[in-house]
């Protein structure tokens, strides 16, 4: 489907910070929204499956794989590092999908290394009066959601509940954010409980920028 986008890649503008590593299991960034649409696009032709970004509420879900506490192994951040590339070990750079320890569902990554992009719209007070069981997102706004941390921010930014929205326009790009993709239909209990143990607005920030701060 073309090549990689990424800038920390061996093609890519930040080659020098990766040099001598293999990138192929990097994941990967400077994919905008519409590339990322068009890449699910395209995915769920070739395979006869429908592919596409997780709204904020699915995000959020997997994150937390049945968990309520700040991160999907607890409320400790001494313990991040276990489980996430972020400002304390990254070193300024990606690194390879799982190397880091998995959530109780499997999954690899959901704090830091990078941003995930999600299907929704950003509105800071949309969780306040969105419906119980699975909410779509509002219905427009000015930038879409990221999800997850990267290994640019402190801990504080890599919470299971933090929400961020990055003045980004549908086409721009940015080499600390990437995305997971969602296959569907997903079984109708799982839709049921996107947001049972999700509470997406529990955390609400806009930023126009990143911290390196714990």
């Amino acid at each position: 489907m073309g090549t990689t986008p990424s800038y920390f890649s061996m093609g890519g503008r930040g080659a020098d910070h990766v040099s001598g590593k293999d990138t192929s299991r990097h994941p990967v960034e400077t994919a905008s929204w519409e590339d990322v649409t068009e890449f699910c696009k395209r995915l769920s032709a070739k395979e006869g499956k429908t592919y596409r970004l997780p709204t904020e509420a699915e995000w959020e879900y997997a994150c937390r794989a049945g968990t309520t506490t700040l991160y999907c192994f607890g409320d400790d951040p001494a313990s991040l590092g276990e489980f996430a590339w972020y400002y304390r070990n990254a070193g300024g750079k990606t690194h390879p999908v799982g190397e880091k320890k998995r959530n109780a569902w499997g999954l690899h990554d959901m704090h830091g290394n990078v941003y995930e992009w999600c299907a929704d719209w950003y509105g800071k007070d949309y969780y306040a009066g969105s419906p119980p069981d699975d909410p779509p997102g509002p219905d427009g706004a000015s930038h879409r959601v990221i999800r997850g941390g990267s290994g640019m921010v402190g801990a504080r930014d890599c919470r299971a509940a933090y929400r961020l929205a990055l003045p980004l326009g549908p086409g721009d790009t940015a080499n600390t954010l990437g995305f997971r993709v969602a296959a569907v239909p997903l079984s109708k209990s799982s839709q049921g409980q996107a947001n049972k143990q999700a509470e997406p607005g529990a955390e609400a920030e806009a930023s126009q920028g990143e911290t390196t701060s714990d």
